[in-house]
């Protein structure tokens, strides 16, 4: 069966980046280091054990605050890197569709953060060992994390179609990536109810990835929480393209 000329662009980007992730330290070094840092939160800050229950609460409630600094470090390289090097002239006079492009490299570092979520999943072995778990919320969970881990990718991928300095790209995307999460915290939610009102300041909080977040935490699974992390996703994949397109065409 004959590929699609744009899938098929966008698998090739998609084995191109995916490569560059695995030849270079940077996927292993996120990889790792997440772990550690997830570990760390989970056992110590969290206590996990001293909960004294089969479940993951612990281990996701810091899922926001950890991606939300490692995944734009993941990111940045996207475009950034390309642009430093000079390959992005070469890259935008290949005959294929921007959308291929943006969604190769998007897809490819999802991959990689798939990757370090799926490591962790000895823990939910582990509470499974430990007592009765509620395998249909941690599965939600996992889910929600993946789909927020997605999020913060688009915006880092973003914010790297903007600078050829992968610093301010990273820098930018924090920065984003922060505003997104702390406003579903109650002490910004208490704040703006106290300036426009209880119900703006709730519909405010609607915006926020770690409201959407928390609702999967519990086991539930809203569509209204994973159309917005879905329309988050295409948003910032839709900038992105439009980023490049304004480079192609200059």
């Amino acid at each position: 069966m004959k590929k699609r000329p744009g899938l098929a662009s966008m698998l090739a980007i998609y084995r191109r980046e995916l490569l560059s992730y695995v030849t270079t330290p940077t996927a292993y070094v996120f990889v790792a280091v997440f772990l550690f840092a997830i570990g760390l939160f989970t056992f110590q800050v969290g206590g996990f054990f001293d909960a004294r229950r089969a479940e993951l609460s612990a281990f996701f409630a810091f899922h926001p605050w950890i991606f939300m600094v490692f995944l734009p470090a993941v990111a940045m390289r996207l475009w950034s890197e390309e642009a430093r090097s000079g390959a992005i002239e070469l890259l935008l006079t290949l005959p294929a569709p921007t959308w291929s492009l943006v969604l190769g490299k998007f897809l490819a570092a999802w991959t990689v953060a798939a990757v370090a979520l799926l490591l962790t999943i000895p823990l939910w072995i582990t509470v499974n060992v430990l007592g009765n778990a509620d395998n249909a919320a941690i599965f939600t969970g996992y889910l929600a994390s993946l789909l927020m881990a997605g999020a913060y990718l688009a915006i880092g991928s973003m914010m790297s179609a903007l600078t050829p300095a992968q610093v301010v790209a990273f820098v930018l995307a924090v920065l984003v990536a922060f505003v997104l999460t702390a406003l579903g915290l109650p002490l910004v939610s208490d704040f703006f109810s106290g300036v426009v009102g209880g119900p703006a300041a709730e519909a405010i909080s609607r915006f926020s990835l770690l409201h959407h977040f928390d609702a999967a935490q519990r086991g539930v699974v809203e569509f209204r929480s994973v159309f917005y992390f879905v329309s988050l996703i295409a948003l910032c994949l839709g900038l992105n393209a439009l980023a490049v397109d304004a480079r192609r065409g200059g």
